[in-house]
């Protein structure tokens, strides 16, 4: 009798080891695309808008420096008034 039960634990085990094994596979996947979800998130909602913002403020002190190069400041708007 104690062979039988000895040889049922060595059943059970080795086959509830490749269970733990695929369902910690499993699980870490999950965690793998979670975190590349959360990643994907900081990206778009914080990261982006300031590399927008930051973008936007270089382009515009360039165009507005390409404008006035060209001649195309305050007085081309304005006219030749006396301020």
């Amino acid at each position: 009798m104690p062979e039988s039960v000895q040889s049922l634990d060595t059943i059970s085990n080795s086959s509830g080891d490749s269970y733990d094994s695929d369902e910690e596979d499993r699980l870490a996947e999950l965690e793998w695309q979670e975190s590349l979800q959360q990643l994907q998130q900081l990206l778009s909602i914080v990261l982006l808008p300031y590399l927008g913002k930051w973008l936007g403020r270089r382009w515009s002190y360039w165009a507005y420096a390409r404008y006035v190069r060209l001649g195309l400041g305050k007085s081309f708007f304005l006219g030749e008034r006396g301020l």
